[in-house]
């Protein structure tokens, strides 16, 4: 088996590829703003203090109580974390870079299914992390333990009232669901990557017949015209000489005497005034017959 591994050919149209890169587009954009306006704290602490009133996740001030009472500092959730947040911000800008790069690679053509395939396993695992991040689990406080954000599988009619966090609990749900999609839409970038690295029957020809399969749409047209030009038998496919002076439809002369005899493939010359000049300037004069 003659598998390329690097410069292998796409077994699907462009239109797909053009697809999918559409769609991670327009998930990148809202993602942009939305990760945006979270990224100075937006809603991130006041969740989590209306999650600790319901009784739904751990108190926001344990934090203060570690240093009031000179205990270590707990680990934080990392749904409630500065760090998801900044993470989220970090990776939809290297996603956008990165759309950008496979859209320039493509068009040049060295966008190959091995470099796709590394790429969106990269892609594929950050945004997993981004995902898990932003639905939780809140295990800090054993006494209210939360194994997803209260936002996700509540109403947020409970950060109504003194909270006047409505808005925001809508803007996280959000956030959460469009990362969603862009982690699903990269797996199926992912899927049609590995297909491209799959193993094909075109991989068990040899290497000069996987060269001809890929020109072989350029050929095809080139071979049709010849068709049209043959007829049937062995016959040279270069343009046909024609010589006025010949009679070739009786059997005249080609160049250097050879006689080439009337057939379909050589079809005689039209009989033309110039012709009949060229035999009467081919005659004799009678003074030259007569000196010898």
């Amino acid at each position: 088996m003659n598998y390329v591994l690097v410069k292998r050919p796409w077994p699907t149209r462009k239109r797909w590829t053009w697809l999918l890169t559409l769609a991670e587009l327009l998930c990148l954009i809202p993602l942009l703003v939305l990760h945006g306006i979270a990224q100075p704290d937006t809603w991130r602490t006041t969740m989590w203090q209306v999650g600790y009133d319901h009784g739904w996740n751990s108190d926001p001030r344990m934090v203060l109580y570690a240093y009031a009472n000179y205990r270590p500092l707990p680990t934080i959730p990392m749904v409630w974390s500065q760090f998801i947040t900044d993470f989220n911000v970090a990776i939809t800008i290297v996603s956008l870079f990165t759309l950008l790069v496979k859209m320039v690679a493509f068009i040049m053509h060295v966008l190959y299914p091995l470099f796709a395939t590394l790429i969106h396993v990269g892609l594929v695992a950050i945004w997993t992390v981004s995902v898990y991040g932003q639905m939780g689990p809140d295990h800090a406080d054993p006494l209210y333990p939360s194994p997803v954000a209260w936002y996700l599988r509540r109403s947020c009619d409970a950060a109504g009232g003194r909270y006047n966090a409505v808005r925001s609990c809508h803007l996280a749900r959000a956030s959460f669901a469009v990362s969603v999609l862009m982690l699903a839409i990269l797996l199926v970038n992912l899927a049609h990557s590995i297909r491209g690295m799959w193993p094909t029957e075109n991989d068990r020809l040899p290497r000069d017949q996987q060269r001809f399969r890929r020109r072989k749409g350029a050929d095809d047209s080139e071979d049709d015209d010849d068709d049209d030009n043959s007829d049937g038998g062995t016959y040279d496919s270069k343009p046909r000489q024609r010589w006025e002076m010949n009679n070739l439809s009786s059997g005249g002369a080609g160049p250097g005497g050879a006689r080439i005899p009337a057939s379909p493939a050589f079809p005689p010359p039209p009989f033309t005034p110039r012709t009949a000049a060229f035999h009467q300037l081919d005659r004799k004069l009678p003074l030259r017959q007569h000196y010898g």
